[in-house]
């Protein structure tokens, strides 16, 4: 029994990743079972054993990349450092950043993600599932800064809420470019420098000197 649920997983995990190559190819849309299991080296059968339509396939996939990323946001901002901090959310965005460039599946995802699917009917609940998570994230991201206003580090006349807003949608800015910056043209090669120039300027007497250098 064992041996059947380590083999049963094994395939689920073909499966997926088969998906995610086929949707980062020719969209969610335009993709059939037939196309994902022809991909995977399985049935269309086995497929719906462990998937019931396209809609629960992707929501899966996207899991697999949004478990790891919401454990890392506990780490860097929940866990952050008493001490600063504003640096909780620097190594934050450094960690999302650092997903991006060394994780296949991290980057195929949210390409597939922001600009392979269409979301209407049995996919709109992404929608609501996406905003539920950038409310999580500003509601993180406020209490983090709130603790570094406490603790004298956060810009003076900067308030928390608008600070946490400000840096979730720096970060989805951010990804979003550098996801399009395929040739490295644009925003890839000074990513980091844009992260630390964000941070410095919400934190208090810091500066923005990075982004004169760019």
């Amino acid at each position: 029994m064992r041996r059947t649920k380590r083999e049963s997983e094994r395939t689920r995990q073909a499966i997926l990743a088969a998906a995610r190559k086929v949707f980062a190819r020719q969209g969610v849309t335009r993709t059939t079972f037939q196309e994902i299991a022809a991909a995977a080296g399985v049935t269309r059968g086995a497929i719906y054993w462990h998937f019931a339509d396209k809609s629960e396939l992707f929501f899966a996939m996207r899991e697999q990349v949004a478990v790891p990323m919401i454990d890392q946001i506990d780490l860097a901002l929940v866990r952050a450092d008493g001490s600063d901090p504003v640096a909780g959310v620097e190594r934050f965005l450094f960690g999302i950043l650092e997903a991006l460039e060394s994780d296949a599946a991290a980057r195929q995802t949210f390409q597939i993600m922001g600009f392979k699917c269409e979301y209407v009917g049995e996919f709109e609940r992404e929608l609501v599932l996406q905003r539920l998570r950038c409310s999580e994230l500003i509601t993180k991201l406020t209490q983090t800064y709130g603790r570094a206003q406490r603790a004298g580090r956060l810009r003076i006349g900067l308030r928390p809420p608008m600070a946490a807003l400000e840096t979730c949608s720096f970060l989805i800015g951010l990804t979003r470019l550098w996801l399009l910056d395929a040739r490295r043209s644009l925003v890839r090669r000074v990513a980091r420098r844009l992260i630390s120039a964000h941070v410095a300027s919400h934190r208090r007497g810091g500066t923005s000197r990075n982004v004169r250098n760019l």
